[in-house]
């Protein structure tokens, strides 16, 4: 009885300790999740600087073929668009690196909700074995009463 009583104490505590598990999985899940949307919105704001800095290029490219007759003039332009080439470069680097970012939190957010099902699955199966232990210890409690009352009654 004594061991019935310590094993249902350890699934209890078990159950516990699995209760935090899955409550710590969920809340950074939760911050991956919040990661991601940040991400992504730092995602669009990228991809409307790039469209924003290749309408520049394409501006500046223009400007640039119709000011060939302004040699000063052009050599500003012509620098001007290499910096901005050289800052759409980086800005498409930042994007390709958001977006691997992003495509590695999606995996992450993936596997820690297989695992949070995961562990979800396992509380379950162990508060159902607690359940009938329980039950069982109550049979046990039961039977116990009624054997004594049959010795009190003796």
């Amino acid at each position: 009885m004594n061991q019935l009583r310590l094993e249902a104490d350890e699934a209890a505590t078990q159950v516990e300790e699995l209760k935090a598990k899955v409550k710590a999985l969920e809340q950074e899940n939760l911050s991956k999740e919040q990661e991601i949307t940040s991400l992504s919105h730092k995602n669009a704001v990228l991809e409307t600087e790039v469209e924003k800095l290749e309408g520049v290029v394409k501006s500046l490219k223009a400007s640039a073929d119709e000011g060939q007759q302004h040699g000063t003039q052009n050599e500003t332009l012509t620098r001007r668009l290499q910096l901005l080439e050289e800052e759409a470069e980086e800005a498409d680097k930042n994007l390709r690196e958001v977006n691997e970012k992003l495509r590695q939190t999606d995996v992450k957010a993936g596997h820690f909700e297989r695992k949070v099902q995961a562990l979800e699955a396992e509380r379950d199966n162990w508060e159902s074995k607690y359940e009938e232990m329980a039950k069982k210890y109550d049979a046990v409690q039961k039977e116990l009463r009624e054997f004594q009352d049959e010795i009190g009654n003796m």
